[in-house]
């Protein structure tokens, strides 16, 4: 028979004992009441945590999708697949304050490491680390960032060795809107392909093009300010106002006069002469796919004050057209440049003996062609074939007999080579050069290069 608590005669039990019974026997019944209602309880509480750790999940997912793009941005404007068949396509350091969108210092910079064998000396085989470049940035804000960069040549600088130091690049860039900017400082002249380009990422061949070295002088830079953009349907525009060259400093013998007519009258804004300056103006379209064409025009007057022999400052003016076309794994190029000064009859007549003759026109002109024959990945193995022709002076008239000047013969190169690309920031290059007059510069070269930024 089951036990009624509330039935049980009182006097059969103590009155304490009955109370204490009847108090446990309540809590034993009570039990699974209360077990229930703290079960509910832990599992709101689950609930809710599991409901904040969704929200976590969440965020760093929107956290980590936000930082791939930022870092996906650079590549986005060059893709590994094209990098590896164009070089150029690469972004350069000054890109650098897209890269450090939410960092304020930026360090950048490029360098390579060169071999080469001539053929008919081999004494002249040399290595060298023909380039160390680094640059350093600040972003002030979203629209205004410094850039700078400082170059080493062949390591060793002194007296004694062919190294040089020099700051390739020093100024301000500020963005007034999309299709708006400027620079202000020490700035690379937008004339040519390689003379804004030439890192030893963007370029095939392990030594820079002779059309772009000797009739653009590479790197040309000059002090001034520019006002660059592009527009929406594909056209690129840089207008720039800069320090000039020296005609003053002309040597018409020395080794560098030899190698480019301007190579040692430009300025670089070392102490540059500013009584005269250049302007230019650079336009690219390339608003087709894989197709780019454009051309520049970089003049001024070059007398600078300084007693050349004739009354009105003479004038040099550079212009240069160039296209490119590329293709999937193939790339087409072609580049035409023309240099010369005005009234040279007029200044080699004047200046015998005192200026060396002065020529009144230089050019060159090259095509090219690459075809990525492999990819696996960021690897990439790209050969090439390139076909020069330039004259570095040509057309002294004025001179009086015993000057001397001869006009130079227009040389003709070919250089064969390949690039195997190990990431696109990082490439092997191995090339022969020819040359049909020059027999004694033909040459097996090796190198290496890198950028990062």
């Amino acid at each position: 028979m089951p036990l009624n608590l509330l039935t049980l005669p009182s006097r059969k039990l103590p009155g304490k004992f009955t109370l204490a019974f009847s108090a446990a026997m309540l809590a034993a019944l009570s039990l699974p009441a209360m077990a229930a209602t703290q079960q509910e309880v832990l599992e709101q509480k689950v609930d809710a945590l599991a409901k904040q750790l969704e929200a976590l999940q969440a965020e760093l997912k929107a956290l980590k999708a936000e930082k791939a793009e930022a870092a996906a941005a650079p590549a986005a404007a060059a893709p590994a697949a094209t990098a590896a068949t164009d070089p150029s396509a690469q972004p350069t350091r000054q890109d650098a304050r897209a890269v450090a969108e939410h960092k304020e210092a930026f360090l950048s910079g490029y360098g390579e490491v060169n071999f080469s064998r001539y053929d008919h000396d081999a004494s002249r085989t040399e290595a060298t680390v023909r380039r160390a470049v680094f640059g350093i940035g600040y972003r002030f804000n979203d629209s205004t960032s410094f850039v700078s960069e400082f170059e080493t040549e062949n390591t060793v600088v002194s007296a004694e060795d062919g190294g040089e130091f020099e700051v390739e690049q020093f100024y301000i860039d500020h963005r007034f809107n999309d299709y708006l900017s400027t620079k202000v400082g020490l700035i690379l002249i937008p004339i040519g392909y390689l003379n804004t380009a030439h890192e030893p990422t963007r370029y095939f061949g392990v030594e820079r093009n002779n059309v772009e070295t000797r009739i653009i002088p590479s790197t040309e830079r000059e002090g001034g300010i520019s006002l660059y953009g592009r527009t929406p349907f594909g056209l690129s525009y840089d207008i720039g106002l800069t320090t000039s060259f020296n005609l003053s400093n002309w040597d018409y013998a020395s080794p560098e006069g030899v190698y480019s007519p301007l190579g040692s009258i430009h300025g670089e804004l070392a102490n540059s002469r500013a009584s005269d300056l250049a302007q230019y103006v650079s336009l690219n379209y390339d608003g087709i796919t894989g197709v780019n064409f454009g051309g520049s025009v970089f003049t001024g007057e070059v007398g600078q004050n300084q007693n050349v022999g004739v009354t009105a400052s003479p004038r040099f003016t550079l212009w240069e057209t160039h296209a490119r076309y590329t293709q999937g794994p193939l790339q087409l190029q072609t580049l035409y440049a023309h240099g010369g000064f005005s009234d040279t009859a007029a200044l080699n007549l004047a200046n015998a003996g005192a200026l060396t003759p002065i020529p009144k026109a230089y050019f060159g002109w090259l095509v090219q062609g690459a075809y990525r024959v492999w990819r696996a990945g960021d690897y990439a193995l790209t050969p090439f074939v390139r076909y020069e022709r330039f004259n570095t002076g040509s057309d002294y008239a004025g001179q009086p007999p015993g000057f001397g000047a001869v006009d130079r013969p227009t040389e003709t190169a070919y250089t064969y080579g390949t690039s195997f690309f190990i990431t696109p920031n990082l490439v092997l290059k191995a090339d022969y050069q020819q040359y049909r007059r020059a027999k004694e510069d033909n040459r097996f070269n090796l190198g290496v290069g890198l950028q990062f930024y």
